[in-house]
């Protein structure tokens, strides 16, 4: 199985390589390689790099999934969208600029989780 939060990462990565440059796919890579495998999902990398962002973005949007899973079948994006803002707000300021990268990573990671194949109940 994938790491959705990882492809999730990489979907945003090419979505927003156009506005933010190519490099933009090389620094998520780098920070999903640099992202240390003991550290909790909702730890945030280096905030000041777009890449590590997006990765960080990408991680919470699957651990807010995953818990909102367990209470609706169905998550709402503008959910999820918002406890990922409202989260990534108690650590760091949040931009305008930022709130297009939280969405693009948020629906991405999604698109991602929603293809995966589900488990029966």
């Amino acid at each position: 199985m994938t790491d959705p939060a990882a492809e999730g990462a990489r979907a945003a990565a090419r979505h927003l390589a156009a506005q933010h440059g190519p490099a933009l796919v090389t620094d998520v890579e780098a920070a999903l390689h640099a992202r240390d495998t003991s550290r909790r999902p909702d730890q945030y990398l280096d905030p000041i790099s777009l890449g590590s962002l997006i990765v960080s973005v990408a991680a919470l949007a699957w651990t807010v999934y995953t818990d909102l899973k367990k209470k609706t079948d169905t998550p709402s994006a503008d959910v999820i969208t918002r406890t990922v803002r409202a989260e990534l707000r108690r650590t760091r300021t949040v931009t305008v600029q930022d709130d297009e990268i939280i969405a693009v990573t948020v629906q991405e990671t999604l698109t991602i989780l929603d293809a995966q194949p589900h488990p029966p109940r």
